[in-house]
């Protein structure tokens, strides 16, 4: 009986180690189930991140090429802008310097008439004209440089010779030969002028 006892016992351990080693290999399937499908979702989202990261990149890339096209454009109208600008400017100057010896040329014709024949309907034409183109040249800023009674200014006016006097001091324009014009106040022309020595 004891024997029998002892047998069963024995078959008893063996019936219950095979259950703990089924049982272990149930919970190992389970554990290794439960972990595949998160290996795989670790592996996935891995992959997705990749993805992001590089559609990130990309889009980065382009918004930065896209930000310097934008910016070469932005410099590419300001320097047309001032290249138009220059060019108007050099463009209106050269008009007005073929301008100012006809100017010069009313002038002397005018300055020449004798006082009986300034009622003269052609003087007084000629007068209306040079009135005209004075004042058109007063729109487009063009303005007669000061000279006599002026302390003398080299940006302004060229001496071109000295003239002694009683009327003005030392370095001081006595008489203008030429007059000089600005434009929007760069010079077009400067004063040729005689300065008291």
């Amino acid at each position: 009986m004891a024997a029998k006892k002892k047998t069963k016992t024995k078959a008893e351990e063996v019936q219950n180690e095979k259950e703990l080693t089924e049982e272990t290999a149930e919970t190992t399937a389970e554990t290794t189930e439960g972990e595949a499908p998160g290996d795989c979702d670790v592996a996935e989202d891995a992959a997705e991140e990749t993805v992001k990261d590089k559609k990130q990149e990309k889009i980065d890339e382009l918004e930065d090429k896209v930000k310097r096209q934008l910016a070469e454009f932005e410099n590419f109208r300001k320097r047309t802008e001032k290249e138009k600008a220059t060019m108007f400017e050099a463009g209106a100057k050269s008009v007005i310097e073929k301008i100012l010896p006809v100017i010069d040329n009313f002038e002397r014709g005018l300055a020449t008439t004798k006082e009986e024949d300034k009622t003269n309907p052609h003087v007084e034409g000629m007068n209306m004209i040079y009135k005209q183109l004075m004042t058109e040249l007063d729109k487009l800023e063009v303005k007669p440089i000061e000279a006599v009674g002026q302390e003398f200014n080299p940006d302004f006016h060229n001496a071109i010779m000295q003239v002694e006097s009683d009327e003005y001091e030392s370095g001081i324009i006595a008489q203008e030969l030429l007059k000089g014009y600005t434009y929007r106040d760069t010079v077009i022309r400067h004063s040729m002028v005689a300065v008291v020595s």
